[in-house]
């Protein structure tokens, strides 16, 4: 869960910091290892995960599945630039220093609604030009994208790779996620991808019991089937092995380790392995016919 609850736009930091809601970001960060989190975030969590236990282990591959799309960008894919859309507080091998493990030269600009990453964001990276952190809802594609901060990095005219990881289930269909998503890749040179990825259910009505329930506790959430999510990209083309289970996306055992979570939050590690119906699903994506060269 990367993306906040909180209403705002990319102008500036003036969020004030929610402590009697939980947020995504922070209840993101704990079962990623991460100590920047407040009574509200844990307590919403933990009473999530009795009914959905697959929580925990949906995080962490979604982070393991971050590094190994970084690395494929890099690495493989030529890019250099990244926006990462609903970035979540800093942890272990963020976007920059995954892609800078490939590419020295990587420049990255990072958006979140949460005012607690603005701060955790901006400490990290303040000796660094070629990185930033904006306050931004990614429902607001014009404002981010227009920002000065981001201007300033992102060079519309070259490759570029936009993120949106974990981040799917944070737009409800009344925020026009088809258009949220597509907008920047469609602005962007050719050569450019899409990261993508989402919590999806197989069971419609399981799925819209977790949207109930995340939602209900403040955090706007919704559940979709796999085949919802591929309708939200109908025009695009997925790159192999194309939209799938997260695990299932090149999978590789040799990247480096998570923090280990909380001992609260064991008893639910592999749940994945016993419940299959509810994971993250994501890939890669590209505007057919924009192949670089």
């Amino acid at each position: 869960m990367h993306s906040d609850n909180q209403t705002g736009t990319a102008a500036g930091p003036s969020i004030p910091i929610p402590y009697d809601i939980p947020t995504s970001a922070r209840a993101y960060g704990w079962m990623l290892g991460g100590k920047d989190n407040y009574e509200v975030d844990r307590s919403f969590l933990l009473s999530t995960l009795p009914s959905f236990p697959e929580c925990v282990d949906i995080a962490r591959q979604n982070r393991e599945f971050l590094f190994r799309v970084v690395r494929y960008l890099t690495r493989e894919a030529g890019i250099r630039q990244f926006i990462d859309m609903g970035c979540g507080l800093p942890t272990d091998n963020n976007v920059h220093q995954v892609a800078r493990r490939f590419a020295p030269d990587a420049r990255v600009v990072y958006v979140d609604i949460d005012p607690i990453v603005l701060a955790h964001g901006r400490a990290l990276l303040a000796d660094d030009d070629s990185t930033t952190v904006i306050t931004g809802d990614m429902r607001d594609q014009k404002a981010i994208l227009d920002h000065p901060d981001l201007v300033r990095l992102i060079d519309f005219d070259e490759p570029l790779a936009v993120l949106f990881l974990s981040v799917g289930h944070h737009l409800t269909d009344a925020d026009g996620p088809a258009r949220v998503l597509r907008t920047a890749i469609e602005r962007a040179a050719p050569g450019s991808l899409l990261g993508f990825s989402q919590v999806v259910a197989d069971d419609p009505v399981r799925g819209a019991a977790m949207t109930a329930h995340i939602s209900g506790g403040g955090v706007p959430w919704q559940t979709r089937t796999p085949a919802e999510v591929d309708a939200l990209f109908e025009g695009l083309e997925p790159l192999e092995p194309g939209l799938v289970n997260l695990v299932d996306w090149r999978p590789d055992a040799d990247q480096p380790p998570l923090a280990p979570v909380d001992p609260e939050l064991v008893p639910y590690l592999g749940a994945t392995e016993l419940n299959k119906g509810i994971y993250e699903y994501g890939g890669v994506l590209r505007v057919p016919g924009t192949e670089e060269g």
